[in-house]
C-alpha cells in the first residue's frame, strides 16, 4: 500500500477503513475493517459478485489500523520533522539565524566595543536608553490592559445532543509522565462531548516505556488510543503533535499537557464560540489556573504571573483584536486552518508562541475562553528555572524567525499587532536580561556612595531613570495580577511584593541562561516534571 492509499485512509471521516494487500505481482487482496454501514454495502457487493468473496478478507478495525500505522511510521516521521521547513524554509527555526542576522550580529559585536572604546560615555548612554525603553515599553503594555480590560462575561454553556456536533480530536503529548496519568485519565474522562464524537490521542515516545505502561495499566474508553512516536531528532513536543495530527480525524483540536485538568464543559464553549464566529477565528485559548499557589513562594509567585497573562492580559489582547501569545496547553484550532498554515514547528521549543504569530501573519485571529485549564505550577527552583530558560530560547527563536523579513512581518500585521509583537518577544526578553543589569549597576553606585566617589550629573540621570522604570516594571506587573486575582486569592498579596524583586532576578538569570542554550542546543527540550495533582 503506498504512503499516499495509507494518507488518504487517516483523513476519512468515518470509521470504516481499507487496505491492499499484495501478496504476489499482480495479486491483491483487498482488507477491510467495516462499520455498520459498511457491512451493509459489503454483504450487497458480495452478492452482486460472488467471486468478491475470495478477494476480500474482513480485519478487526484495530488490528488494520495498527497495520497501518506500523506501515505509516516512515512517512509520519518525515512529515512531523520536515513539513513545515519542506513547504515554508522562511517559518521554521531549524536554522536559527538567517545569513543577514549573523551578519548583523557580528557587526554588533564588533561595532559596539569600538564605540565604547572611542565614545565611551556617549555609546553606553545611548544601549542604557535604548534598553530601557524596551523596559518601559512592557510596563507600558501591563499598565494598559489593567486600566482597559475588558468586562467579564459569564454566558450558561449548554450543549445540545444533536448528530451535526463535529468531531473533536483532543491531542494530549506525554513524555515520562506516569506519575500524572491516572489523573489525566480522569480530567480527559470529565469532557462533555459525545463519546461517539470525540477522540482522545495520548501522544508519546515509543522508548517512554514508563509511561506506556502506566497508560495500558488503566482501562481506557474506545475512544482512546496511545500514538507512539518513534524516537527521532528533534525531540520536542511539537514534534510528537506533528506526528498525531494526520492520524486525528476531527474538525476541531484541543492540545492538552499531561497534567492539566480541563474544565468539563470546555470543548462545548469553544464549539459555541466557532460557530458563533467566522472562519477568521482560528484559535481560542483557555486560561490555565495554577492549583498549587499554596505550596510555595516559587508556585505562588507563578500563579500570579498565570493570573496576569490569561485572566489580564490576552483577554485584553483578544478584545482590541491585537496578536496574542498561546499558551503552550488549551489551545482550541480549527483543523482546516492549523492544517493551512503548517501546523507546529518541530524545531521550536515555544510551538504555541510562533504558531500565535503565524495564524496573525495569515490573517487569522485567536480569542479567549472562559472554562479554564487547572494544572500545576513548578515548586522547586530547578524545575521552574529550566522551564523558564527552555521559554525565554523559544521567543528569542521565534522573533529571530519572524523577523527574517521585517517589511514583510510589517506587510501582515496590523501596525499595532507588529509593535505589540515586538514588546512581547524582543521587549521581554530584553527587558528581562536588562534587569540583572541595573541591579548590578545599582549596586556599583551604591558602593560609589558608600565609599564617598563622586557621581557626575549623567549617572544622576541614569540612576533616576533606572530606579524610576523598575518602579513602573514592578508596579504594572502586580496592578495587573492584583487586578485579575478572586478576593480570596489576594490573602498574602505583600508576600508577593517582597517577592517580586527576587523574582525578576530569578527571570533574568533565566534569560542570560537562554542566551547560552541558543548558542550550544537551540532545539534542545528541557522536560519540567510533574506529580501527582495536590488538588483537582
Amino acid at each position: 500500500m503506498t504512503d499516499e492509499a495509507c494518507w488518504a485512509q487517516f483523513h476519512r471521516t468515518g470509521r470504516a477503513i481499507y487496505a491492499r494487500l499484495c501478496e504476489a505481482p499482480g495479486r491483491h487482496t483487498g482488507i477491510v475493517a467495516p462499520d455498520q454501514a459498511g457491512w451493509r454495502l459489503l454483504k450487497q457487493r458480495c452478492q452482486a459478485s460472488p467471486d468478491l468473496r475470495l478477494r476480500i478478507k474482513v480485519a478487526a478495525p484495530s488490528q488494520l489500523r495498527e497495520a497501518l500505522l506500523e506501515r505509516s511510521r516512515p512517512m509520519l516521521t518525515r512529515f512531523a520533522v520536515g513539513n513545515l521547513h519542506d513547504n515554508r524554509p522562511d517559518c521554521s527555526a531549524r536554522n536559527v539565524f538567517w545569513p543577514w542576522q549573523t551578519y548583523s550580529l557580528g557587526m554588533l559585536t564588533v561595532l559596539l566595543p569600538f564605540a565604547v572604546a572611542t565614545v565611551p560615555m556617549l555609546a553606553l548612554f545611548a544601549l542604557h536608553l535604548l534598553l530601557v525603553s524596551f523596559f518601559i515599553a512592557c510596563s507600558a503594555l501591563r499598565a494598559i490592559a489593567a486600566i482597559a480590560r475588558p468586562p467579564v462575561v459569564q454566558m450558561p454553556i449548554s450543549l445540545p445532543l444533536s448528530p451535526d456536533l463535529p468531531v473533536y480530536s483532543v491531542l494530549v503529548a506525554l513524555y515520562r509522565e506516569a506519575d500524572v496519568v491516572p489523573d489525566l485519565l480522569v480530567g480527559l474522562g470529565m469532557l462533555q462531548w459525545p463519546r461517539s464524537k470525540i477522540e482522545i490521542k495520548l501522544v508519546c515516545e515509543a522508548d517512554d516505556t514508563e509511561t506506556i505502561t502506566a497508560i495500558r495499566a488503566h482501562p481506557l474508553r474506545a475512544c482512546v488510543e496511545v500514538v507512539l512516536v518513534p524516537p527521532s531528532l528533534p525531540r520536542t513536543k511539537p514534534k510528537a503533535l506533528s506526528y498525531a495530527l494526520p492520524l486525528a480525524r476531527g474538525e476541531l483540536v484541543v492540545l492538552y499537557d499531561a497534567e492539566d485538568r480541563p474544565h468539563p464543559m470546555q470543548l462545548a464553549e469553544a464549539w459555541r464560540r466557532f460557530e458563533a464566529s467566522g472562519r477568521e477565528l482560528a484559535c481560542l485559548q483557555a486560561p490555565l489556573e495554577i492549583a498549587n499557589r499554596r505550596a510555595g513562594l516559587i508556585a505562588n509567585m507563578f500563579g500570579f504571573e498565570y493570573a496576569a497573562l490569561f485572566r489580564g492580559l490576552l483577554p485584553w489582547l483578544a478584545h482590541n483584536r491585537i496578536m496574542l501569545p498561546l499558551g503552550g496547553t488549551s489551545n482550541h484550532f480549527r483543523r482546516e486552518v492549523l492544517d493551512e498554515v503548517g501546523g507546529w514547528d518541530p524545531y521550536n521549543v515555544t510551538e504555541d508562541a510562533d504558531l500565535a504569530l503565524r495564524l496573525a501573519r495569515h490573517g487569522y485571529r485567536c480569542e479567549t475562553l472562559s472554562c479554564a485549564t487547572r494544572e500545576d505550577g513548578p515548586e522547586d527552583l530547578v524545575a521552574w528555572h529550566n522551564q523558564r530558560v527552555r521559554w525565554f530560547k523559544g521567543w528569542i527563536q521565534t522573533w529571530l524567525v519572524h523577523m527574517r523579513e521585517p517589511s514583510a512581518l510589517a506587510s501582515e500585521l496590523p501596525l499595532v499587532s507588529f509593535v505589540v509583537t515586538q514588546i512581547l518577544f524582543a521587549g521581554m526578553v530584553l527587558s528581562s536580561l536588562l534587569h540583572l543589569v541595573l541591579i548590578a549597576m545599582l549596586l556599583g553606585l551604591a558602593v560609589q556612595v558608600l565609599f564617598d566617589v563622586p557621581m557626575s550629573l549623567w549617572q544622576s540621570y541614569l540612576v533616576a531613570f533606572d530606579v524610576i522604570s523598575i518602579l513602573l516594571g514592578y508596579g504594572a506587573f502586580l496592578f495587573l495580577g492584583w487586578l485579575v486575582l478572586k478576593p480570596r486569592d489576594r490573602r498574602g498579596f505583600w508576600k508577593l511584593c517582597l517577592f517580586t524583586p527576587v523574582y525578576w532576578t530569578m527571570l533574568s538569570w533565566a534569560a542570560w541562561c537562554a542566551l547560552y542554550e541558543l548558542w550550544r542546543r537551540p532545539h534542545h527540550w528541557a522536560k519540567t516534571p510533574h506529580r501527582k495533582a495536590r488538588a483537582f
